[in-house]
C-alpha cells in the first residue's frame, strides 16, 4: 500500500482525437475525418474489393426543415449503405456528411466492415470544383457511421453563384470500395516496417508528414538533438526540446508517438490542432524557427548548410550594354504543375526567358527604355532539394483557389546537370555534380476545402519504400505508388447495377504529389549519416526513460487495477483547510485530500494501521464514518462503521459504499484532540445523538468557515448549544445567531432558516447535515450578502469572466469575477470601468461561439439579454468569453442606425471607393444618395445619382429612391451608386434600358459554360440602331484601345445560351420579342460583351470567397 499525493487534472495527451459522428454527444467535434488515399501496395490487402458509385438527388434542398437527412439504401453486393447529412450543419456552420451502415440494427454481434470511400458535393456547373473528400474506417456497432463533420462551409453552399445547388437541387455522390479481410486495428507498425507512425489530434496529418520526413533525414535528426536544452526545460515549453524527445520516441518506441507536448510548445491550442495548414508553409516557419533557437549554439547555420540554395533573378539589355542581377537564397523551390508533365519541365519554365519589349520594355537607368531579356539561373542547389509543387493555383474567373490534379511525373533520379548546365548560372562551381536521389514525397488527397496528408520516404535510399499515414507505417511497392502519385485520371470498373452490367467509369485522382524530397549523390554519405544515443543529451535520455519507466509502471497498475483500490481518508483539517477557500457548499473536495492505493483483500483493522501512521492517530482513538450520496446530489457523511464491518476487506467495504465499478472508497475520519492537540478517546454515541458539521458566515466581510462539529440529541432544540456555537465563534456567550440548513446547491441553492425553538427532529436534521450561523442582522446597513441563502446565491452564480478585444480574439486583455445574475447594465459598467471609459453605452459586447471558438457573428444589442448567464449560453454550452468593442458612439445611438457599404467610381481618377453610409434606419435610397453626395467626387454638383445590387458580375436591382434601407443586403460589397448618364432620363417609346455584361466561354464535361465577369453597366439602345452603332458607343464607354476591341464578340444572351451577333443585326428587337412574351427578365438577357479578363485582380469583394481553412501557420514560441 503506498499514500499518494492528491492527483492533478488527468491530462489524455495520447487520446486519438478522431471520432465517429454522433449528434448525442454535446461540444465540438473534429473538424474532419482523416481522408485516406487510392489503393497502393501494401496499404491494402491483396483482394480485390467490391467498389460502387452511388448519387443521391437532394431536392428542395434550402428548404429542408430537419436536422439530418438520410438517404435511401444502396447495395453494394451484400452490404447495404447509406448516405447521412446535416443540411444546416453538425452543431457547425458546415455541411456534415458521413457513409452510414444501412443494416447496422439487423447484422448480427461482434460485425465489422472495412470500407474505403468518398463523399462528394457535386458542383453542377462546373465539375472541376466539386468538392470530395476520402477517408477509410472500420465499422462496427459503436461506430456504424464516419466522415466528416465540416465537409463544406454553408455559406459556399447555399451561395446560389457556386454552383452546387442548381433549381434548389445538391448531387451528392459516394464511391465506396469494401474489403472484408482488412482490419487496421490488429497492425503493428513497429513490428511489419520497424518504425512507427504520429497520432493525429484532430487534424494534423500534414505536419505528421512534414515531421516523419524531416526525422528520416539523420543529419537533421542529429542537428536538432545537438541543440543545447536544459535538464530543468519542460518539453511543452520548449521548441527544441520537445522536437528532441519527439524524435527520440520516433526512434525507440515501439507504438505511435503523439505530438500534442511538440504543438503545446508551438504556443497552439486545441482549436490550432484542428485547423489544416498547408505544409510547405509549415516547413518555412518550423525551419525558421529553428534557425533563430540555433543562434549563437554549436549548430548554428545547419538548416542553412541542408537546405539553402541561391538563384540569380537577371535582366540583360538586348541592344545597349546594360545587365542587372539579384542574388537570392531559397530553401525550397515552388515548381507549376499546371502545363508541365514532370520535372523537368517545370525546371524548364523555371527558367524560361521572359522577351521584356514592346509595351513591357525594362528602364534600364542611363539608357531609357530598352528591349531586354529577363529570367532565373541557378548559383547552387542545397544538399537536400525541397520541391514544393504548386497543386493549387488562384483561379481569378472564379475568384477562389482550385486544386491541380493534372499528371505530373517525377524521377527517382533528377540531374539538374542536364544538357549542359542549362539551368545553371555561369557563376555556378561546375565541379559540383548535382545528381540527386529521390527520397521522399509528400502526398496531398482530397480538394482545396481541405484533405489528407501523407507520406513516402526511403528512410536508407534503398529500393524499399515506406508509406507514413499518421499512426499506420506499411512497405510499398514504389512502382506501383508511382502511378497514383502522378495524378491524373484513372478508369474504373464500377459496379453501378449489380448483376445487370458493369460500366467503365473515370475519374480524377485527387491523391497525388504535393512535395518532393531529393538528396544530392555526392553528399548522401553526411546526410545520411548514423545517429544513436550519444547524439542524444544525457539528460534527455534520463528524462524519457525515467517517462518510459512511468509509462510501464502506469500499465503495470492498469493491469492489476482490478486487485487494488483507492481510499480517500478526510477529516476535520481537511474541512478547516478548504472550506472558504476552494469549497464553499458540502464540506470537501475529495480530490485534495490524503489518498491511499491498497490491495482490495487487506483487512480494514491493517488499513487502519497505515491511517496511524501517516495522520499520527492510534487505532483505538479512530473512528470512521461512510460517506454518502444522497438524492439531492449533495454528498455528506452518513454513518460510522460498525466493528463487523471493520473486520472485513476494504474490497467489501468499498463495495458496500458504492454500486460503481472501479469506485473509490470515501471515509471521514472522526478524531477528537485535548487541550495539549494531541488524541483522546472519542465520546460514545448513543442512537439519539446527530452529528452535525458547522460553518460560520460573516456578512461584513462576505466570508465563510468551518467552525466544527458537535453530536446534538435529537429532541433536543438549537436554543440548547447557542451558547456552544458561540464559544465556536469566538463570540460573547449571549450573542444573538440565526441558523440556516444548508440542504443543496444543484441546479439551485437551498439553505433555509431554521427555528431554534423546534427539536432537531422535526427540523428533519439527520447525521451528515450542516448548519451555518452568523450574528443576527441588525440595522438598515444595505449589504450585498446579509445572510447566509443570499450569499451562497452569489457563490453559486459567481464566474471568472475572459475579456478579449473583437479585434485580437485569441488573446485574453483581463479577467472580472462577475455573477450571472448581474444584469447588461451592471456588466457593461465594470468592463467600462476596467476599460477607462466614461460611457457604460459606448461598450458593445459579443458572445463567444463555443463550437468555433470564435466570436459569434453579431453582437448583443443594448440591453438585448436580462443578464451575464444569457451572454454565456450558446445552445447548450455555457462559456467563460466575451469579446469587447469600444464604440464612437453611444450603442443605443448606433443601433438606430443603418451602416451600408457603397461603392462609387471617381469622376476624375475612375477608380472604385467604397463608402460607408450611416444613417438612421428608417432612411431611404435616397437619403443613401444624399449623403454620398456630400462624400464623393462627382463630374457635376447637379447629377443624378442610383443605387445599384450588383452581385456575381451581373446588375439584380435598381433601388427605387423611396424603398427604406432597412431591407438592403449589403454583406457581399453588392451596392453600386453611379451617376445617371444624360441619354437616359428622356426615355423616348423607341428606346430600351439594357444590361451589358463581360463574360468568358468555359468549356465543362463538353459543353460551354458562360462565365461573367467585370463591371456591368446599363445602357440605351434605339428601335432601328445596328450594332455597329452600339459597339462604337460602349468602346467610347469602357476606353478600350482598337487593337484589343477588334477582338471581342458581341451576342445576344438568354437563359444561359449566347446568340453571336453581326455589325448589321438590330438589338431592339431581341429585346422586344423577349418583353412581350412575357418571359424578360432584366439580369437574365443581356447584351454579353466576350473577351479575356484583363482587369486588375483581387479589387473590390475578391476577398469575399477566401476559403475559410486559408489561415497563416504560426508558431508562437
Amino acid at each position: 500500500m503506498t499514500a499518494m499525493d492528491p492527483p492533478a487534472p488527468n491530462e489524455q495527451e495520447d487520446e486519438d482525437m478522431l471520432v465517429p459522428r454522433s449528434d448525442l454527444v454535446e461540444g465540438p467535434q473534429p473538424m474532419e475525418a482523416p481522408e485516406a488515399t487510392g489503393n497502393t501496395a501494401g496499404s491494402q490487402p491483396e483482394e480485390d474489393p467490391q467498389t460502387a458509385k452511388f448519387t443521391w438527388r437532394v431536392e428542395n434542398f434550402s428548404r429542408l426543415n430537419v436536422k439530418k437527412l438520410y438517404s435511401g439504401i444502396y447495395e453494394l453486393g451484400d452490404y447495404k449503405w447509406r448516405i447521412l447529412i446535416f443540411p444546416k450543419g453538425n452543431n457547425a456552420d458546415y455541411l456534415s456528411m458521413y457513409l452510414d451502415v444501412g443494416d447496422s440494427t439487423t447484422l448480427p454481434y461482434g460485425w465489422t466492415r472495412y470500407a474505403h470511400f468518398s463523399l462528394a458535393v457535386v458542383n453542377q456547373v462546373h465539375s472541376k470544383y466539386s468538392v470530395r473528400k476520402e477517408t477509410q474506417h472500420q465499422f462496427n456497432a459503436r461506430e456504424n457511421d464516419w466522415g466528416f463533420t465540416s465537409f463544406m462551409p454553408l455559406s459556399e453552399l447555399y451561395d446560389p453563384s457556386r454552383g452546387y445547388l442548381v433549381n434548389d437541387t445538391c448531387v451528392v455522390e459516394a464511391e465506396v470500395a469494401v474489403y472484408k479481410a482488412m482490419d487496421p486495428w490488429l497492425y503493428d507498425s513497429k513490428k511489419e516496417t520497424g518504425f512507427v507512425g504520429l497520432k493525429n489530434q484532430g487534424a494534423t496529418c500534414y505536419m505528421n508528414s512534414l515531421l516523419q520526413t524531416l526525422y528520416h533525414i539523420p543529419y537533421f535528426r542529429k542537428v536538432v538533438y545537438h541543440m543545447p536544452t536544459n535538464v530543468n526545460d519542460m518539453p511543452s515549453a520548449s521548441i527544441p526540446l520537445a522536437l528532441q524527445s519527439l524524435f527520440y520516441k520516433l526512434q525507440y518506441s515501439d507504438n505511435s508517438v503523439a505530438t500534442k507536448e511538440l504543438t503545446k510548445s508551438f504556443g497552439w491550442d486545441t482549436y490550432d490542432a484542428f485547423l489544416q495548414h498547408d505544409v510547405q508553409e509549415l516547413n518555412r516557419v518550423l525551419c525558421e524557427k529553428l534557425e533563430e533557437k540555433m543562434k549563437r549554439t554549436v549548430v548554428e547555420g545547419a538548416i542553412q548548410q541542408l537546405f539553402e540554395g541561391h538563384h540569380i533573378n537577371y535582366i540583360d539589355c538586348i541592344n545597349v550594354d546594360y545587365k542587372s542581377s539579384r542574388k537570392e537564397s531559397f530553401y525550397d523551390l515552388q515548381l507549376d504543375v499546371k502545363g508541365c508533365r514532370d520535372v523537368y519541365a517545370s525546371f524548364d519554365k523555371y527558367v524560361e526567358v521572359e522577351h521584356l519589349d514592346g509595351d513591357n520594355k525594362y528602364h534600364a537607368e542611363q539608357y531609357g527604355l530598352q528591349d531586354a531579356k529577363k529570367g532565373v539561373l541557378f548559383v547552387d542547389f542545397p544538399p537536400v532539394l525541397q520541391l514544393h509543387l504548386k497543386r493549387f493555383e488562384y483561379d481569378f474567373v472564379r475568384d477562389i483557389m482550385v486544386k491541380i490534379n493534372d499528371r505530373y511525373e517525377f524521377p527517382l533520379q533528377l540531374d539538374l546537370d542536364r544538357d549542359n548546365g542549362k539551368y545553371l548560372s555561369p557563376e555556378a562551381d561546375r565541379r559540383v555534380r548535382n545528381l540527386y536521389t529521390l527520397h521522399s514525397v509528400l502526398v496531398h488527397s482530397g480538394g482545396v476545402h481541405g484533405g489528407h496528408y501523407y507520406a513516402f520516404i526511403r528512410p536508407t535510399l534503398s529500393s524499399q519504400w515506406y508509406k507514413f499515414d499518421d499512426e499506420r507505417v506499411t512497405k510499398e511497392d514504389m512502382n506501383k505508388a508511382l502511378e497514383e502519385l502522378y495524378g491524373g485520371e484513372e478508369e474504373h470498373l464500377m459496379q453501378t447495377n449489380p448483376g445487370i452490367n458493369n460500366t467503365p467509369f473515370r475519374f480524377t485522382k485527387h491523391s497525388n504529389a504535393y512535395m518532393l524530397v531529393y538528396i544530392r549523390e555526392s553528399d548522401k554519405h553526411k546526410i545520411m549519416c548514423n545517429v544513436d544515443e550519444k547524439d542524444i543529451a544525457e539528460h534527455l535520455r534520463e528524462r524519457l526513460k525515467r517517462e518510459q519507466e512511468e509509462k510501464e509502471q502506469k500499465k503495470k497498475e492498469k493491469a492489476e487495477a482490478h486487485l487494488y483500490t483507492v481510499v480517500k481518508v478526510a477529516c476535520d483539517e481537511d474541512f478547516a483547510w478548504q472550506i472558504g477557500r476552494d469549497v464553499f457548499f458540502d464540506l470537501v473536495d475529495h480530490d485534495k485530500v490524503r489518498s491511499f492505493r491498497v490491495q482490495k483483500l487487506m483487512p480494514f483493522n491493517n488499513f487502519k494501521e497505515e491511517v496511524a501512521k501517516e495522520f499520527g492517530v492510534p487505532v483505538q482513538f479512530q473512528r470512521f464514518w461512510l460517506w454518502a450520496k444522497r438524492q439531492n446530489h449533495t454528498y455528506r457523511p452518513n454513518r460510522p462503521l460498525t466493528h463487523l464491518e471493520e473486520s472485513q476487506t476494504v474490497g467489501y467495504l468499498r463495495d458496500l459504499s458504492n454500486k460503481v465499478q472501479n469506485a473509490e472508497l470515501r471515509l471521514f475520519l472522526e478524531l477528537e484532540l485535548g487541550l495539549d492537540l494531541r488524541p483522546i478517546p472519542l465520546p460514545v454515541r448513543t442512537t439519539d445523538d446527530i452529528l452535525l458539521f458547522f460553518k460560520l458566515y460573516d456578512p461584513e466581510k462576505e466570508e465563510l468557515r468551518y467552525a466544527g462539529r458537535l453530536f446534538v440529541n435529537g429532541t433536543g432544540k438549537p436554543a440548547d448549544i447557542l451558547t456552544k456555537l458561540n464559544e465556536m465563534a469566538g463570540y460573547a456567550s449571549d450573542e444573538e445567531i440565526e441558523l440556516y440548513e444548508e440542504i443543496k446547491f444543484e441546479p439551485t441553492v437551498m439553505c433555509e432558516h431554521i427555528d431554534k425553538r423546534s427539536t432537531f427532529r422535526s427540523s428533519q436534521l439527520e447525521d451528515g447535515d450542516i448548519v451555518c450561523f452568523q450574528k443576527s442582522v441588525q440595522g438598515s446597513k444595505r449589504r450585498r450578502c446579509p445572510d447566509v441563502p443570499s450569499f451562497f446565491e452569489y457563490r453559486h452564480n459567481l464566474q471568472v469572466i475572459h475579456f478579449r478585444s473583437l479585434e485580437k480574439p485569441k488573446e485574453d486583455e483581463f479577467c472580472l469575477q462577475l455573477s450571472k445574475l448581474d444584469t447588461y447594465d451592471e456588466v457593461v459598467g465594470r468592463v467600462a470601468h476596467q476599460l477607462g471609459v466614461d460611457d457604460p453605452s459606448k461598450i458593445r459586447l459579443t458572445s463567444h461561439n463555443s463550437y468555433s471558438q470564435q466570436p459569434k457573428p453579431n453582437p448583443i444589442k443594448y440591453r438585448g439579454v436580462d443578464n451575464l448567464f444569457d451572454m454565456l449560453l450558446h445552445y447548450n454550452q455555457t462559456s467563460d468569453i466575451l469579446y469587447y468593442e469600444i464604440l464612437d458612439m453611444p450603442l443605443p445611438e448606433l443601433q438606430g442606425l443603418r451602416t451600408l457599404k457603397v461603392a462609387f467610381r471617381h469622376a476624375t481618377n475612375n477608380e472604385m471607393e467604397i463608402y460607408n453610409i450611416r444613417l438612421p434606419k428608417e432612411s431611404t435610397v435616397a437619403d443613401v444618395l444624399s449623403d454620398l453626395r456630400m462624400k464623393a467626387e462627382l463630374s457635376h454638383p447637379n447629377v443624378e445619382l442610383r443605387l445599384l445590387e450588383v452581385f456575381t458580375h451581373r446588375i439584380y436591382k435598381i433601388f427605387p429612391s423611396s424603398e427604406n434601407i432597412e431591407s438592403i443586403n449589403d454583406n457581399y460589397w453588392t451596392l453600386r451608386a453611379e451617376e445617371i448618364p444624360e441619354e437616359e432620363k428622356n426615355l423616348g417609346p423607341h428606346d430600351f434600358l439594357i444590361h451589358v455584361y463581360h463574360f468568358m466561354n468555359e468549356e465543362n464535361q463538353n459543353q460551354m459554360k458562360i462565365q461573367n465577369f467585370g463591371e456591368p453597366f446599363l445602357m440605351v439602345i434605339r428601335e432601328d440602331e445596328i450594332l455597329a452603332h452600339v459597339k462604337i458607343r460602349v468602346q467610347k464607354k469602357l476606353h478600350v484601345p482598337d487593337e484589343e476591341f477588334s477582338k471581342w464578340k458581341f451576342a445576344f444572351v438568354a437563359q444561359g445560351r449566347a446568340d453571336y451577333l453581326q455589325d448589321s443585326d438590330i438589338l431592339f428587337s431581341h429585346f422586344q420579342s423577349l418583353q412581350r412574351s412575357g418571359i424578360y427578365v432584366a439580369w437574365e438577357q443581356y447584351l454579353g460583351l466576350e473577351h479575356s479578363d484583363n482587369s486588375p485582380k483581387r479589387s473590390i469583394g475578391a476577398n469575399q470567397y477566401r476559403p475559410s481553412h486559408e489561415k497563416a501557420v504560426k508558431i508562437y514560441n
